[in-house]
């Protein structure tokens, strides 16, 4: 029996089953990049620019860890009241079990 080959688009070199289901994609979903490449954007500005060159993979390893760390727990957020991510999903969840508690 012979193998078949899945029809692509033209140029494309995707098969027609993943292209159709890529035009089904909406912003949002776990399909939009768009947060990835703004990070990544960040990290590239903000560290390995700023900081380069490396001396080498390790030292790039840990600065990458320290930024890490600084853009989840100690970042002022503008779109959060100037708080850090983890202050404002603390108080998230306190401003919730107060809710949940009838406070």
């Amino acid at each position: 029996m012979a193998s078949r080959k899945k029809k692509t688009h033209r140029g494309s070199g995707k098969p027609k089953e993943t292209r159709a289901l890529s035009k089904l994609k909406g912003i949002g979903d776990s399909y939009d990049n768009a947060l990835a490449e703004s990070v990544n954007g960040l990290y590239k500005t903000e560290l390995i620019r700023r900081r380069g060159p490396w001396r080498g993979l390790e030292q790039l390893e840990l600065a990458t860890l320290e930024w890490v760390h600084w853009y989840n727990r100690r970042r002022l957020h503008s779109a959060i009241g100037y708080l850090p991510p983890t202050e404002f999903e603390e108080r998230y969840h306190q401003t919730l079990e107060a809710q949940t508690m009838g406070i």
